[in-house]
C-alpha cells in the first residue's frame, strides 16, 4: 500500500462520551474477547481521523497496522494505524 503519514496522532478517551471522540479518537472497550470473531476480536470504537465516524476496530486494526475503510456515507478514507500514527492510503 502506497501511504502518505499525516501528523494526526492518535487520541484516547478514559470513558465513554460520545461527544468527545474528534476524528482520530479511540475507546477501548471492555469484554472484549465477547465481540466480533474469535482471535481478532473487537477491542475499540475509532472515529474516522478525517470525518469522524465512529466504528469498531479489531485488534489486528489497532495493534497490526491492519488496514480500515471509513463507513460513512460521504467518506472512504482508507488509513492504518503505525503505532500512535495515523497513515493514509495514497490517492491513485
Amino acid at each position: 500500500m502506497n501511504a502518505i503519514t499525516t501528523n494526526a496522532e492518535l487520541l484516547f478517551l478514559e470513558e465513554w462520551v460520545p461527544e468527545r471522540m474528534d476524528p482520530g479518537t479511540v475507546f477501548m472497550l471492555e469484554n472484549q474477547s465477547r465481540m466480533g470473531v474469535e482471535g481478532n476480536p473487537y477491542v475499540a470504537v475509532m472515529s474516522c481521523p478525517r470525518c469522524g465516524t465512529m466504528g469498531l476496530i479489531t485488534r489486528l486494526q489497532l495493534f497490526n497496522g491492519e488496514t480500515m475503510i471509513c463507513g460513512g456515507d460521504v467518506c472512504s478514507a482508507e488509513y492504518r494505524l503505525d503505532g500512535e500514527k495515523i497513515v493514509f492510503r495514497a490517492v491513485q
